[in-house]
């Protein structure tokens, strides 16, 4: 019954990200939703671009395991970072009317710069929508009782998801998108009001937490636990700046103050309603202490899954289930659509400059495809968890992408040279501490990448320039903007 219940769900998913698609005309209404969505969608959209697998499988069970000190990065860094891009995107980009965030690299610098900054932001991607297959994978697993396999499952998930994203691009991505935060929040919250009953209120599950110690959020007074923070933090928090997602998603809105206000509130509520799921994993302890502790030597992944099987009833199943597959494929569908289109627009089109409007959305839909199956197989290979691959995927940005980005738009006297002293210096000297020393590693390697960039861009900027600099009213060249 709970199998069923989930096909139909999906084949109304998928049906309305097909009709949406019906509003796709040109590479602008694939790309940004022609700029037209209005303050509920845009919202909507926002908060998803957070709230999929990693909300609720790995941010639970990171907070199960560590307290609030292990998820510094997620929801407290991604919920900054949403504030931060509202302000950002909307009074610095919004106005250049543009696809993607790789195309102001390109107006500000020039296009090696381009190139290269979206190299790294596209491959940022990989690890995110990996976890999101994986989670997938691991939902279809669970409601099938182990018939179908997880990695049948990531499959499985891949194709739906790639069906809807694949002709209707952002506009199939708000309006599910909404639709489906309507659904997650729904859901997860009535499992929440139920499992509040079963251990004698949400006061004693809160109490519990604060005794074992769960709600210390600060790490002791000790230098390098405190670097560890900070690079936890940061690493989502100006890591995730310069990705495309949240890039188009508040540039999707129909005006820049809708930009701002949809940003502030998908990012207010994404960081209160990422307890939720929090609360639900941890009540396992009250509810059912062997199978909290055995899981969590286990695979902390499967706590909440498998508390809603053993201690739920069917109606409470199909909507844990429903509200999990929601968050999932809203968030999964936009980061399979933001890389490929990014990759398109600001690699694939710079060696086809005079392909028409009609011809160049056929590449972006081929490039989702192909996106789709590269990450497939990372997913299908990977043995790290959600959380970590979500976690990791920010460093590459953090170190090679954040500093041209934000200090470009803020310090008129960043130049070319400066852009890819800090590109190429934040890359290499975070690959090489990554490769080198990795874990043992004093300060985390993606800070030490952010320094590098940073002074890279100080003293490339500076010194007499031997690198050609592109005027700043260079002009888009897609001729969509």
């Amino acid at each position: 019954m709970l199998l069923w219940f989930v096909v139909a769900y999906l084949i109304v998913s998928v049906g309305i990200g097909l009709w949406a698609a019906t509003r796709v005309h040109n590479t602008k209404d694939f790309a940004v939703a022609g700029r037209s969505l209005p303050l509920p969608v845009v919202t909507a959209t926002v908060f998803a671009t957070w709230f999929g697998a990693e909300a609720v499988f790995g941010v639970s069970a990171q907070f199960a395991k560590e307290g609030l000190s292990g998820v510094v990065a997620d929801p407290f860094g991604s919920s900054l970072c949403l504030v931060i891009a509202g302000f950002f995107f909307a009074k610095k980009l919004y106005p250049l009317n543009i696809i993607t965030v790789g195309d102001y690299y390109r107006i500000r610098y020039n296009r090696t710069v381009e190139v290269i900054t979206s190299l790294c932001i596209v491959g940022s991607y990989l690890g995110w929508v990996s976890a999101q297959i994986m989670a997938m994978g691991l939902i279809f697993s669970v409601i099938t009782g182990g018939a179908v396999s997880p990695e049948a499952g990531m499959i499985i998930g891949t194709i739906i998801v790639l069906t809807y994203t694949t002709f209707g691009g952002m506009f199939s991505v708000a309006i599910l998108d909404f639709v489906q935060m309507t659904v997650s929040m729904g859901g997860l919250l009535f499992i929440a009001w139920i499992i509040s009953g079963m251990t004698g209120g949400a006061g004693t599950v809160i109490e519990h937490a604060a005794q074992a110690g769960k709600f210390e959020f600060f790490p002791p007074p000790d230098p390098w636990m405190w670097l560890t923070f900070i690079g936890a933090l940061f690493t989502m928090m100006l890591g995730s700046l310069p990705q495309q997602d949240v890039f188009q998603r508040v540039t999707s809105a129909k005006s820049a103050n809708i930009a701002i206000w949809g940003s502030l509130l998908g990012a207010g509520i994404y960081f209160c309603f990422t307890f939720v799921p929090m609360f639900i994993a941890y009540s396992a302890t009250l509810i059912d202490p062997g199978l909290f502790t055995q899981l969590l030597e286990k695979d902390s992944q499967l706590i909440l899954p498998t508390l809603v099987l053993q201690h739920m009833p069917l109606f409470a199943q199909i909507l844990f289930f429903g509200a999990v597959l929601s968050a999932i494929m809203s968030c999964s569908s936009a980061t399979l659509l933001a890389p490929s289109v990014m990759f398109a627009e600001n690699i694939v089109r710079g060696y086809f400059p005079h392909l028409s409007d009609r011809r160049f959305l056929w590449i972006m839909r081929i490039t989702i495809v192909c996106f789709a199956g590269v990450v497939l197989l990372l997913a299908l290979n990977s043995e790290l968890s959600i959380f970590h691959m979500v976690e990791s995927a920010y460093r590459v940005t953090l170190a090679g992408a954040f500093v041209p980005l934000v200090v470009g738009a803020f310090w008129k006297r960043a130049t070319t040279q400066g852009a890819l002293a800090a590109t190429l210096g934040g890359l290499i000297s975070w690959i090489l501490v990554e490769v080198l020393i990795g874990e043992k590693s004093l300060v985390p390697p993606q800070l030490i990448g952010l320094a590098v960039s940073a002074a890279g861009m100080a003293i490339g900027s500076l010194l007499p320039q031997r690198y050609g600099v592109v005027p700043h009213h260079h002009r888009h060249h897609s001729g969509t903007a």
